[in-house]
């Protein structure tokens, strides 16, 4: 299978795209302990993870964390794009620090926007929206990656550890492919890291909840922390929990500091062979190498390193559209837009593909299929909150008892509703801005 973050491919296998990417599923365990979880959580719209279990730590034992968002100003926000703000606001609301990266040189390089015709969708179909449903000013910060000199060097300076070979394996460009789309993806990599710059809160736990197809952009940011880093921590071939110096200066003096780091810990039973760049920590448990990992990466910087800890990512399905295909800017007939009409939604979702049978009589007699309905999943991932009211149209639907027409009326009522409410927050948006710009 190809992952290209730049297509409008549906994905639906997603057992299969866990398997292939090395994504790991995304269970109750993450989310059943959190403070009134989020209905994408508890509802299996999160399907996978990578590295979730630092972030799950460092929301229980409240130690600082951030998370990095970003969004793609080249059409218009759809409920799609609705459901990682959704998420991102509820990691505000446990203690997260937030930042949004309008990606307008990805814009310009991908899609031909302008800088400034990427800024205007921006703030007229993102960040206003963003602000009118709920986003908080506090702990937030919105930048465009054209202004932020720090993401672009960074992101130069992150590209020596990467080579021709490896982007052409991740991201399968051609000879055709122009250089600023080349170059585009390290900036995302400069976005996701940046945010564990000294200058922007220290090294600490990152998240990234994005969609399946921007998975790439997460492994190449991924492998490019790890290959700035000064100290690996790992379980070695015969089992032993093992603290290497990854570079050849200074190693010495690293050890010194590995070995001052591991005692301050609590661990005592420590062999060191300097020839191999080697701490051995015999009475370390592979549940340990998180927090001695975290806690080395955290002094690195002290040592003129990053001390980048992998970004961690979860990864969400797509809502389908109304078409039956992946709701996408680029297919209006597909999508339901946060700036459309209520009464242009609620035509829309009138007219929409369900998951009902071919007709009344046989809906009554074999019941319809929710799970390919996408008004059950307007319900499911946005206009129904509580759980036993959602369980209890999806019984209807199985058992035949609730008809096609019924639920349509009933989502397209929820949805003016919802776009009105928008609306009218929306017109109040712009004056805040200065708020969220930091």
């Amino acid at each position: 299978m190809k992952i290209d973050p730049w297509s409008s491919t549906t994905y639906q296998d997603y057992t299969r795209l866990r398997d292939e990417f090395g994504i790991q599923e995304f269970t109750d365990v993450f989310w059943k302990d959190l403070p009134h979880p989020h209905r994408l959580l508890r509802r299996g719209v999160i399907f996978g993870h990578r590295g979730f279990e630092i972030i799950h730590s460092a929301i229980k034992n409240k130690r600082p964390w951030a998370i990095l968002t970003g969004l793609m100003p080249s059409g218009r926000m759809h409920l799609g794009h609705k459901m990682v703000i959704d998420e991102v606001m509820y990691y505000q609301s446990l203690g997260a620090d937030i930042f949004i990266a309008v990606a307008d040189i990805e814009a310009y390089a991908t899609r031909g926007f302008s800088l400034e015709e990427a800024r205007i969708c921006a703030l007229n179909e993102y960040i206003s929206n963003y602000i009118a449903l709920g986003l908080k000013p506090d702990r937030c910060h919105i930048y465009f990656q054209s202004e932020h000199q720090v993401v672009k060097d960074l992101a130069f300076l992150l590209g020596r550890k990467v080579n021709w070979s490896q982007m052409l394996a991740t991201y399968g460009f051609t000879g055709s492919t122009n250089m600023s789309h080349i170059f585009s993806p390290l900036v995302q990599t400069g976005d996701i890291l940046h945010v564990q710059l000294q200058k922007y809160g220290g090294v600490r736990p990152t998240l990234v909840p994005v969609g399946v197809d921007q998975d790439p952009h997460i492994r190449l940011s991924r492998d490019i922390a790890q290959a700035y880093r000064l100290f690996n921590v790992t379980v070695t071939k015969d089992n032993k929990i093992g603290v290497f110096v990854k570079i050849d200066e200074n190693v010495d003096v690293l050890l010194d500091h590995a070995e001052k780091i591991l005692h301050l810990l609590h661990f005592t039973d420590l062999k060191r062979i300097s020839e191999y760049k080697a701490l051995y920590v015999n009475d370390a448990t592979e549940q340990d190498i998180s927090m001695i990992d975290q806690q080395l990466a955290q002094t690195e910087p002290t040592f003129k390193g990053y001390g980048f800890l992998q970004p961690c990512s979860t990864y969400h399905r797509f809502i389908t559209g109304l078409t039956g295909d992946k709701m996408s800017s680029s297919k209006p007939e597909s999508a339901i837009f946060l700036t459309d009409m209520p009464k242009e939604a609620a035509k829309k979702i009138m007219q929409a593909k369900t998951g009902g049978a071919v007709s009344l009589e046989e809906q009554k007699r074999c019941g319809g299929k929710p799970d390919e309905c996408m008004i059950y999943e307007l319900f499911l991932y946005h206009l129904i909150e509580d759980d036993k009211e959602l369980e209890t149209i999806f019984q209807s639907c199985k058992q035949g008892t609730q008809m096609c027409g019924n639920c349509k009326k009933h989502a397209a009522l929820l949805m003016e509703h919802f776009l009105v409410d928008l609306k009218e927050k929306r017109e109040k948006a712009a004056e805040r801005y200065n708020e969220y710009f930091k």
